[in-house]
Order: C-alpha cells, then sequence, then structure tokens
C-alpha cells in the first residue's frame, strides 16, 4: 500500500484521533479512552470521548506552549519532530503526575492519561492553573529512547 493511500484511510477510519498515540505504541502510556484498531499491518489507537480527546489537546497545547524555551522552538502551530513530541507528550504526563502526587517516585508508564488530565482538572479547578514550572522539569529530563549502535 502507498503511504499516500494509507495516510487517506488512516483518516477516513480514524476521525478521532488519540492526540498520545505514539506514547501508547511506545509504551510510555495507556489511556481507558484510547481504542486499537489495525489498518495493513499497522496499530492505530482512536479515542471514544469528544470530551476526552479535548481535554488532551488544551493540555498539549498548553504544555506546548509553556515549554517553548525547552524544546527550543517558537512556533506552536507547526509539527514537532517525532522525538520533541515524545519529549512533550512523556515528560509533560510524568509532570503532571508529579504535580499530583507528593511521591518522588515517577511512573516507568502512565497508566490512564484520561483518569489524569481529569484529576488536574479537578485539583487546578482549570488547566491553565497547573504549575507548569514544575510540569516543564521534566519535559527537559525526558531524554527519549536512545539510538542503538550497529553491531
Amino acid at each position: 500500500m502507498d503511504q499516500d493511500a494509507y495516510h487517506k484511510t488512516y483518516n477516513e477510519m480514524n476521525e478521532r484521533y488519540c492526540l498520545y498515540e505514539n506514547g501508547i505504541l511506545a509504551g510510555e502510556c495507556n489511556c481507558s479512552q484510547s481504542e486499537h484498531f489495525y489498518l495493513a499491518e499497522r496499530v492505530g489507537i482512536h479515542c471514544k470521548m469528544d470530551d476526552a480527546q479535548q481535554g488532551c489537546r488544551e493540555f498539549l497545547e498548553l504544555l506546548r506552549h509553556h515549554a517553548r524555551f525547552t524544546l527550543k522552538t517558537s512556533d506552536e502551530l507547526s509539527s514537532l519532530p517525532h522525538g520533541k513530541a515524545m519529549r512533550l507528550q512523556s515528560g509533560g504526563l510524568r509532570g503532571l503526575y508529579a504535580a499530583l502526587n507528593d511521591s518522588d517516585q515517577l511512573p516507568a508508564c502512565i497508566e490512564d492519561v484520561h483518569r489524569l488530565i481529569h484529576l488536574a482538572k479537578e485539583m487546578f479547578e482549570s488547566l491553565d492553573n497547573i504549575p507548569f514550572q514544575e510540569v516543564i522539569k521534566q519535559v527537559a529530563a525526558c531524554q527519549g529512547h536512545k539510538r542503538r549502535s550497529k553491531p
């Protein structure tokens, strides 16, 4: 299947795409509102609820705005390279977890993205009130996966 046909079919099948698809597929997080689907021997992630997708979108937009300096980006509208997008997603979720919990121990995998964002809305009354200076520390600390050297 050529890439254009694949992307067209993918977009038709996945109107409510998961904003954390890459993180879920990489094992960095899970979400109670995500659903796997298969297309041309590949796996995609679909979001079950419009409200859940909107909460994720709002959090990621705020996070990206606050992480501009850390990620060395100025344009909030252009897409991020994969590595920076993964740092933003994984580090952002770990930072949000840290802001919500007094534990020094951060999980290797965030169990439920939807629940975490929902708890943040309840605790801080709005996603705008999240202490992003604390969250950004985890974005900065997130290095992603290192490339394996060839033997």
